[in-house]
């Protein structure tokens, strides 16, 4: 429930009186002394959803839009007309007053923005050189980015300008602040003893998750932009959908900073692919879902100006989104294709050691080097193959063109074929004897 005080202009007392009654709306009215252009105050619970409909009577009751109005939460509502009202108005959708001044909080300003971008890029990147998953949530937790995504769409869908466009700037420069920040811790820590020389961030399990974007990036964005929309407009767990919103952009755009530090420039594109792909998809999605929650401009002449611009910028997010899909989509191809040639792969390797070669020889090992730049550039998988040789017999001289050849017809690709022999020795267990004692 919501508790409404609205003061009420000279001369419109009575049809402000006669609104909540038709409205059946309990009320409490207070002389207003203190301000020469108002001659009362009203106050009246009303449910969320109710708040903006009521609003839009009393305004055409005679209160201006401008006027002195306070929406508060309440905890208990003790009224005969309460049932009644929560008929009337279902739901817990906020009022358009309440979306924007959840945005307009939402939107720090900028030192404290700009701060904690810094803090949770540091956290970030660290947890992305440790490869520690439990260091980039906490890092997320820092991150402020829920509030300009949100602040966006919400100013675009009340012809609120200055609220969108700040929210839009506020996005931009943190990514990029975040990119900058990455880079140039990366590029400190590279030249330090802190990262062991030679170390390859492309070997990072966490780095690596963030380099092969595919249409699963699609949908957690989405969902990202989604849960946080409806988070907002309902008036519930903001802080923890932030925390999946950050997840969507501060761990990429740190992986684009770190490409930019190792000199990886496959990882910083890559990488800056998925940034944009999140980004673009969260805003989409939070447009939209507070463009079919019935979210308009106040003022009637307003709203044919922002359903055009909506469904403009709604355009412009679709095709950028298409345009990176495309990306995605090759991604998602080759990913499907190595994954695919691994698994048959090893599957046929084992076979063949099982039917083809004679005793004497196991297989140790099996290993693929076969990625999914390596699809997109028409580079053929190399199959690494470690045996075991139980004596220091000589080995065949055809063995990996065999190998080479039952892979070739088995998975149609065009392979090269490494196997390393091995030759194992057991130590012989030593008896253990027991001593005699000399007198």
């Amino acid at each position: 429930m919501r508790l409404v005080q609205v003061l009420i202009p000279d001369g419109n007392r009575r049809s402000v009186i006669e609104t909540l009654d038709d409205r059946e709306i309990d009320y409490a009215v207070f002389e207003e002394t203190g301000r020469g252009d108002f001659e009362a105050l009203v106050q009246f619970p009303v449910p969320p959803t109710g708040v903006e409909p009521v609003l839009e009577d009393l305004r055409a009751a005679g209160v201006s839009e401008s006027a002195y109005t306070i929406v508060l939460p309440t905890e208990t509502v003790v009224s005969e007309r309460l049932e009644a009202l929560q008929a009337l108005y279902p739901g817990d959708r906020l009022s358009r007053e309440e979306l924007k001044a959840n945005a307009q909080s939402l939107a720090p300003e900028l030192s404290t923005y700009f701060a904690f971008i810094v803090l949770s890029t540091v956290i970030a990147t660290g947890g992305l050189l440790l490869n520690s998953t439990a260091t980039i949530i906490g890092a997320m937790v820092v991150a402020p980015l829920m509030g300009p995504a949100i602040t966006a769409s919400a100013g675009s869908v009340l012809a609120d300008r200055d609220l969108a466009t700040r929210g839009i700037a506020l996005q931009v420069a943190g990514l990029l602040l975040a990119v900058a920040v990455a880079a140039a811790l990366g590029a400190l820590l590279k030249g330090s003893v802190i990262v062991p020389p030679g170390t390859d961030i492309r070997t990072i399990p966490q780095v690596a998750e963030r380099t092969s974007p595919n249409f699963l990036a699609l949908f957690i964005a989405f969902g990202s932009g989604i849960a946080g929309a409806i988070s907002v407009s309902r008036g519930s767990g903001s802080t923890l959908v932030g925390v999946a919103i950050a997840v969507a952009l501060i761990p990429p755009a740190g992986t684009a900073g770190l490409g930019i530090a190792w000199g990886f420039g496959g990882v910083a594109a890559s990488a800056s692919v998925l940034v944009l792909v999140n980004l673009l998809s969260i805003n989409l999605s939070a447009l939209a879902i507070f463009w079919f929650s019935g979210y308009r401009p106040e003022l009637p002449d307003q709203r044919k100006t922002v359903h055009t611009a909506v469904r403009r910028r709604g355009a412009i997010l679709v095709v950028a989104l298409v345009g990176l899909s495309v990306v995605l989509g090759l991604v998602t191809f080759a990913s499907y294709q190595t994954t695919t040639f691994e698994h048959q792969a090893t599957v046929e390797t084992e076979r063949f050691f099982d039917d083809a070669v004679p005793l004497g020889y196991e297989l140790e090992s099996v290993a693929v080097d076969y990625d999914s730049q390596d699809v997109l550039l028409g580079n053929d998988p190399t199959v690494s193959v470690v045996v075991g040789q139980s004596n220091a017999t000589a080995v065949p001289p055809d063995f990996a063109d065999r190998l080479d050849r039952h892979l070739e017809d088995t998975t149609g690709e065009n392979v090269g074929v490494r196997v390393g022999f091995v030759v194992a020795q057991e130590s012989e267990p030593i008896p253990v004897t027991t001593g005699t004692h000399m007198p």
